[in-house]
Order: structure tokens, then sequence, then C-alpha cells
């Protein structure tokens, strides 16, 4: 490097340090205010040293180092370095994987509307599911259809990431496929437009004829289950109509699924907190650099009257947390299974580079309404107080070969399919005994706990 680039790098970071140590602008006021301490000399010295050593080692390696290196890469391999040394919930969000993230949180993005896997007797790209209403359901892909082309590129060999990039893309764009249905040799041509594709989080059991969810699942009693897969900006919505048709139709008792359900947005867990209670604490929260807040729920909207049981497993985490812990504290729902995974920390998503990309960080803490601690430290053990535990007698245990059977089970019950029932079958322990005990409520009778 040229000695003028380098002097230009080494002042352009010399111009950041001074930003960073010297003191803001002093704001006029009308009367005399208590004034913030001065930031020490001693700290100023100590902010400029610690990254004095991150300039002379970036300068270092770039000048020095055996091969030609990305600046943009070093810088973010030490960003998240950074975070690292914090907890495994802080992380950076490259430009890259930031559409992503948005995608996974809004719950919509420009595509064909079709659930992909490797297939591993051909290695080409395998249809798990068309979803409804989608340009794929509509054109006739069916489950089981063998992709070999995307946009004229064949699918041997192809990585599903490639696939799902040739076929996501702006609404209104054509996307042409080439597929082989099972029982076929035959290769069909389906030529269609991109629409916005909207990822549901509230699922049924199974999906009807029409393609809509099934979610009565013991119609006797009328006992329905709703399948909560992650809180998105939708999900709060999208749960409080399929509620409203339920009660429509009859509902007696509800059971609410977040098993295998790792969180989400904060204001959805408070949301559908608020949709089963009618008063008191739903959650607080509180950190380092913000105050102390307490979200309470209220009346208007609530079902009440119904009663509710609750599905959680190791893998419940964060907003699902939230939700149970809330509607045990306030006896609204019986909490069945397993002790839930212990993520009591909240992540805010602060925009970098005028919002090409983004940092996740943990900034405060929530507890349930009683008080009691959710988040499970490094150090935590069993005997600790963290996460949230099934209610006396309603712990029900899964191996790990019977949660492999379930999630073969659930992913072929998943299958919007135009006939037969799915093959496969599982005797599902935990939704069982909610089945019992919500069949014992409806008819007034106590509730008896796991054998």
């Amino acid at each position: 490097m040229a000695f003028d680039a380098r002097w230009k790098i080494r002042t352009l970071w010399m111009l950041v340090l001074t930003l960073i140590v010297s003191p803001g602008p002093m704001v006029a006021q009308d009367a005399p205010a208590q004034k913030e301490p001065a930031v020490t000399k001693t700290e100023q010295e100590q902010y400029f040293e610690l990254m004095q050593v991150f300039v002379d080692t970036f300068e270092q390696v770039e000048r020095n180092y055996v091969k030609n290196v990305d600046r943009r890469r070093l810088m973010e391999a030490a960003v998240r370095g950074m975070l690292e040394e914090l907890d495994p919930y802080s992380s950076y969000i490259s430009p890259e994987e930031l559409q992503r993230f948005n995608q996974s949180v809004r719950q919509e993005f420009g595509g064909i509307g079709i659930q992909v896997d490797k297939d591993a007797r051909t290695g080409r790209i395998l249809v798990i599911s068309p979803l409804p209403d989608t340009p794929a359901y509509k054109a006739g892909v069916r489950a089981g259809d063998i992709i070999t082309e995307v946009q004229g590129e064949d699918t041997e060999n192809m990585p599903i990431s490639r696939a799902v990039e040739l076929m996501k893309g702006p609404p209104g764009d054509e996307v042409k496929i080439k597929v082989v249905h099972a029982g076929s040799s035959a290769e069909e041509e389906f030529k269609m437009q991109r629409a916005i594709i909207k990822v549901k989080s509230v699922l049924g059991d199974r999906y009807n004829k029409d393609g809509q969810w099934d979610f009565m699942l013991d119609p006797e009693n009328g006992i329905a289950c709703v399948r909560l897969t992650q809180f998105g900006e939708h999900s709060a919505e999208e749960l409080g109509s399929a509620v409203k048709s339920l009660q429509e139709a009859g509902m007696k008792g509800l059971i609410l699924d977040l098993r295998f359900n790792p969180g989400g947005l904060l204001d959805q867990a408070i949301q559908i907190s608020d949709l089963f209670i009618e008063s008191g604490t739903i959650v607080s929260t509180e950190g380092k650099n913000t105050r102390k807040r307490t979200w309470s729920a209220t009346k208007p909207g609530t079902l009440a009257g119904v009663p509710m049981a609750i599905l959680v497993n190791r893998f419940s985490a964060s907003a699902s947390e939230i939700v149970s812990a809330c509607l045990q504290d306030h006896q609204r729902a019986k909490i069945i299974g397993e002790r839930t995974f212990g993520k009591g920390s909240v992540q805010n998503v602060i925009d970098l580079e005028g919002g090409s990309s983004a940092l996740k960080l943990t900034t405060a803490g929530y507890m349930r309404p009683s008080g009691k601690n959710i988040h499970r430290f490094e150090d935590s053990k069993p005997t600790d107080e963290w996460g949230v535990k099934p209610d006396d007698g309603f712990e029900i245990m899964m191996s790990r070969e019977e949660m492999e059977q379930y999630s073969r089970y659930r992913r072929e019950r998943d299958i919007l399919r135009t006939e037969g029932p799915p093959a496969t079958e599982f005797q599902d322990k935990q939704r069982e005994k909610a089945l019992e005990y919500l069949r014992s409520a409806i008819k007034g009778e106590a509730a008896k706990p796991a054998a």
C-alpha cells in the first residue's frame, strides 16, 4: 500500500477516535440543571488506547499479511468477534443476511410458494409441499415433484440455497421450472409469475380439502389445536382471527402448541398473552440503559371462559416463554410437556450503514408476572429457577427417538394433499395429555396428573 493511502486510512481512524472520545455539545437551558459528570482523562485515554490497538492491527494485516484481504470481511469479522464475547444472542447481520432476517420477521417475500428440500435419491430439488393459494399451487406443482430445472439451470447437485435464490425475487417477474411428477418420467414445464408469499405462523392439525387449516382436533368435545411456529409481525393478528373463527364454530377448549417455537417479536408475545387474560401483568423488562417497563393486560377482546392447555418442550424459547409464563402465573392455562429453553433476554435490532446491515444487541432481560427469573445463565443448575416448567403432574418428556418420529409425522401432516390421508402415524403423548385435561375441564372434573 502506498504511504499516501495508509496516511488517509490512519487519518480517518483518528477522526473516528476523536468523535468517540470527545464530549458532546452542551445544550442551553432556562434554569440551572445538574450537569452530567465529564468523562475523565483516564477514560478518554483508555478509549483511545483500545481503539488504537484495533487501528494498528487492521493496518498491519492489510499492509503485511501474506495475501490480499477484503477490508469489509476483516471489519465484519472484527465486529462478530466482539459480539461473541457478549452472549449467544447478540450478533451482526450483514447486508446479505439482512434480507433473509427481515423476511423471517415480516413473514412475507416475493416467490412462487413452495417448500423444498434435497432429494437424497436423485440429488435434485424435491417439492415438500406447495403453499395454498400461491402461484405454484395454482399452476399445478404438487408435493413429491422433483424439480429438474430452475430458470434454465439444471438442478442436479444444485444447493438448495441456489434454487431458493432463483425462485425468490420481485413480484410480477416470471419464473420457469421443470418438474417430474411422482410416478412419471416425463418433464413438465411451469411458467408462473412471482407473488407476495405470506408465510403463516398459525397452523392447524392438517389441511382441509379446500387448502385451509383444520384446527378442530376433537369435534365431538369442541377442542381445537392451534400451532404457533414463531412470533412474526402478523402472528397476533393470525391467532386472533383463528380464535374468532373457532369461537363461532363452537370451540369449548383450546390447545396452544408452542413446541419447537424459538420466539420472535416481543410485542407479538404481549398481544397474544393479552388475548387470553383480562387484567394483570403480562411481562416486565429491565436493562442497564433502559428503564423498567411493565406491560399489563386489557379486558376488551379477551377469550374468557374457554379452558386452555399450552404445549411446550425444551426448544420453546423467548417469546414462547413469555406467553407460557404469563398464562401459567395467571392460572389461565395448564402447561404440559417439558421445561422450556430458558431465554429471558431481549434483543434490539439496530440499523447500521443506513439500514443496509444491522446489529442485534441484547439490551434487557424480562421477568414473568410472578417476578421469577426465566433466563438460563451459563452457570445455572437444573435446580435453579429458569425457564417455564410444566404444571405439577403434567411433565411428559419425549426421547430423541420420539422427537425424530414426531418430526416425520408432522412433515407428513403438513403436506397440502389433493387426495388421501397422511401415511405416518404417531402417538403424541403430550397432546393426548392436553386433550385428556381439556375433556375433564369441559365436564368440570378435576384434572388428572400424568401417570
